[in-house]
């Protein structure tokens, strides 16, 4: 017996903008998990996280007879959830225990928080104690390149996809890629040379930092 194929987003979309509701809400059972995760990632806690995903679906819901779909459907929410996330970082401007200078934009200053991605398979091979450095140090990043980090490096998609859903150039997707990634290496790095943290720790207490 033949197994019966699956529509695809763009033909669920279709239908969702002819009013079926289903059709949408196959779309939100599709494509949650990762929004969710996008969000709780930006947002660095569950409540947050599930409030954004509840008001990245209702935007979405109001916003889909005007999709063109010249992008994938998922690629169109991540930019959504980003622009949500981001909003609320902004107004909210998050309070963290560990880090305690807030990041500089253009828009103004976002404190920094501290996410818990350490559920993400790329990070169940690490040990704890090096999970826990490469949280901080993902969170340390500037929002504007943790999120071009996050797209590219943890939920994998490809650059066109990732400039896509944030409405930037190639070139500027890759140059924030390249500043992420340079950034955790040269922290990564002294986390190996010293085998912990402490060699940070007591740079800044010595004021060599």
């Amino acid at each position: 017996m033949t197994a019966q194929k699956l529509p695809s987003d763009n033909e669920l979309v279709r239908s969702a903008k002819a009013g079926d509701a289903d059709a949408f809400g196959e779309l939100v059972e599709r494509n949650e998990a990762k929004i969710y995760g996008l969000c709780l990632k930006m947002l660095g806690n569950q409540e947050d996280a599930e409030d954004c995903l509840q008001e990245v679906f209702i935007k979405a819901f109001k916003a889909l007879p005007g999709f063109r779909e010249e992008a994938r459907f998922s690629t169109w929410l991540y930019r959504i959830a980003y622009n949500e996330s981001l909003m609320r970082l902004r107004k909210k401007k998050l309070d963290t225990v560990s880090l305690d200078q807030p990041v500089e934009l253009e828009e103004g200053d976002v404190s920094r928080d501290l996410a818990d991605w350490t559920n993400d398979p790329r990070a169940d091979v690490m040990n704890n104690e090096l999970s826990d450095v490469l949280v901080r140090h993902v969170n340390e990043l500037d929002p504007d390149n943790r999120i071009v980090f996050l797209m590219r490096d943890v939920h994998g998609l490809s650059t066109n996809d990732t400039a896509d859903a944030l409405g930037l150039s190639i070139p500027a997707v890759k140059s924030r890629l390249h500043r992420a990634r340079l950034f955790l290496r040269q922290r990564l790095s002294n986390y190996f040379d010293h085998g912990t943290e402490a060699g940070e720790t007591t740079a800044r207490m010595d004021g060599r930092s």
